[in-house]
Order: structure tokens, then sequence, then C-alpha cells
């Protein structure tokens, strides 16, 4: 692991997405909260979270953090399933991986719970958006449009 005992704590946040391109019935059944398994975009939530938590138990070189936010919200946009996650946190080193892991686990939850709907579903672009804090400063993707809040859940 890199050492960071030597670096100022600051406020750090980082915003991850990605998407879940589903067939139609999978969509459907999303957008109308009908899949067998339940409230896909709720349990999705859920397990992002819970991966932001324990990214340093996946990812080996990450340090565990002490996390003191992560959001994480959906845009239905046909026939994809938008996935966004911020993470945040007040210490030495950043939540990037936090972020992604959030976007990720959010994604398999996804695929998951509309498996049965069809298997060529595709988890696709998982990418960091923007991160600020640290030594470094703000980082921002380029062409990297913000979500409209009316279209988000």
């Amino acid at each position: 692991m890199v050492d960071v005992g030597g670096k100022d704590e600051s406020e750090r946040v980082a915003l991850a997405r990605g998407a879940v391109l589903l067939g139609e019935e999978a969509f459907v059944r999303v957008a109308t909260g009908t899949a067998g398994k339940g409230d896909v975009l709720g349990v999705a939530r859920v397990a992002g979270i819970a991966g932001a938590k324990r990214t340093a138990d996946l990812i080996p070189l990450c340090h565990p953090l002490p996390l003191t936010s992560v959001q994480v919200r959906f845009r239905l946009r046909r026939p994809c399933v938008e996935i966004e996650a911020e993470a945040r946190t007040v210490g030495r080193t950043g939540v990037e991986m936090e972020a992604l892991t959030a976007v990720a686990a959010a994604a398999l939850t996804v695929y998951d719970m509309c498996k049965s709907y069809g298997r060529g579903a595709e988890i696709a672009e998982i990418r960091l958006v923007s991160k600020s804090g640290g030594r470094s400063g703000p980082w921002a993707r380029e062409g990297e449009p913000p979500w409209p809040a009316t279209e988000v859940r």
C-alpha cells in the first residue's frame, strides 16, 4: 500500500457512472417495478452502498476509508439503466475506488435481478466522472454532462 501518513486530511469527493444495457422486457420490468426478484433499483442502491463500504476488502491495495456519505442514483433511458454513485470522506486518500465499486456492485445487481429476462444484458462504461480534494485538486472528465435532477431515482 502507498504510505499516505504524511498527507493532510481533506474532504474528498468522487463521482462515478456506468450503465446496464437491457433487453426490452427487462427494461420494462425495471421501469415498472415488476421484476420477479423485487425492486431492482432499491436492491441495486443498497448493493452499491455496501460495495463502496467494502472496497478495501475487494481491491487488495486500497486503504480502508471512513466514508461519510455514499449516494447511488439511477436514470432510466431505454434501453439502459444508468447508474451514478458519489462517495465522500474526510481523509488522507481519495474515494475514487469507492465510487467506482459502488457503480460496479449496483450494475452487477441489476444484471443479477434481470438475467431471467435475457442473459444478453451488458454492463458498460464504468468510469470516474470527477473527483475533488487532496494534493492534486479537482479533476473532471471533459464532456461529461450533468444529470437532470428530474430524471434521477
